[in-house]
């Protein structure tokens, strides 16, 4: 069965915009045929207290064949493949790939949570998110437009279209 899935992408070590280029080729892999659709990439600051370089973000949406744990495995090997290493929580990293929707499921299992579970009130998530799907409706039956502030908006900054 083919689902729409969208992944967050993250990344502040080792050229963030390298890593992101290479995290999109990666992903392209896992999509079914040409309906990979990658945001903007935006700058933003750390979440936590952690002292470390800003993130550039993004978000990918495309169709997928595989199941939510498979999908799951490939963006955390991807992720590997890229040097991620998980020293501190929200630490720094190379690369952070964040499963946020899975078609309109609703999953939580010890592995995975499904919607994402801090996607609405992150900027970096629901803006990129936009940029490729503007008319979306979230599991809970919210639309996307609706939670996106005027402050959030000015929190990013678009860095490459």
């Amino acid at each position: 069965m083919a689902i729409q899935a969208y992944v967050a992408l993250g990344a502040n070590l080792a050229n963030p915009t390298q890593q992101l280029d290479a995290a999109v080729d990666a992903l392209s892999a896992l999509a079914v045929g040409d309906s990979l659709r990658v945001s903007s990439y935006y700058a933003s600051k750390p979440m936590g207290e952690v002292i470390q370089p800003d993130y550039v973000n993004a978000v990918a949406g495309f169709i997928t064949t595989l199941d939510p744990i498979e999908l799951l495995d490939a963006l955390q090997f991807i992720e590997q493949q890229q040097g991620r290493v998980r020293l501190q929580h929200w630490g720094p990293r190379t690369l952070d790939l964040d499963l946020l929707l899975y078609g309109q499921q609703q999953i939580s299992l010890p592995r995975l949570t499904v919607p994402h579970y801090g996607m609405k009130q992150r900027s970096f998530v629901l803006i990129p998110l936009a940029d490729i799907a503007p008319t979306l409706t979230l599991p809970c039956n919210t639309s996307l437009e609706s939670l996106i502030s005027v402050t959030m908006r000015d929190e990013l900054q678009k860095l490459i279209e």
